[in-house]
């Protein structure tokens, strides 16, 4: 985990792998709305139009709202609620764009992490296959050994009957001439 104190770079030498190298070629990309203060409300105020609290809260509103009107309660916006409409028309107004923004943005964000995706997958089908081809020339070693070691054992075994073979012959001899000796 890299500490507040340790940059991208520190933290790629102590691990010998940058987990975020295909991410970083695409972190010049800019956000659609930037990234100051107002990009990120505006972003905030994006993405909270379609929440289930927005929905709720506004029809709520316009029930109140047409509620204190056909009640006679207020007169500030009689039917046919021109008021209402004009407040709908300027919500509209505002919010279509940002959402359209907001879309684009979340669109370039996930096609740049697809890309990444595909291409982290690319590198890892890499290296299994160099993995693969590794452990296919350490089996081929692996047999060849045994294969030399099997000879080798099979040599040791004749070695060691010849030496038998010998040392009894060398013993009848030895105690045949001391035999003859005495």
């Amino acid at each position: 985990m890299q500490t507040p104190t340790q940059s991208p770079s520190t933290e790629k030498v102590k691990s010998g792998v940058d987990h975020l190298r295909f991410h970083r070629p695409n972190a010049h990309l800019a956000s659609t709305f930037g990234n100051d203060a107002f990009a990120l409300r505006a972003e905030a105020f994006a993405r909270f139009f379609g929440t289930p609290l927005f929905l709720g809260a506004q029809t709520l509103i316009v029930a109140v709202w047409i509620g204190l009107n056909v009640a006679g309660l207020t007169t500030f916006d009689v039917y046919p609620f021109i008021l209402l409409n004009l407040a709908f028309s300027l919500q509209a107004a505002y919010a279509a764009p940002l959402i359209l923004l907001a879309q684009t943005r979340q669109a370039a964000r996930d096609k740049v992490q697809t890309e990444a995706d595909a291409q982290h997958r690319e590198a890892l089908a890499i290296t299994n296959e160099r993995r693969q081809e590794d452990a296919a020339r350490n089996t081929a070693q692996v047999m060849l050994l045994l294969e030399q070691n099997t000879r080798l054992t099979e040599l040791t075994k004749q070695l060691t009957e010849r030496i038998e073979i010998l040392t009894v012959e060398m013993h009848a001899h030895f105690t045949a001439s001391v035999k003859g000796t005495q």
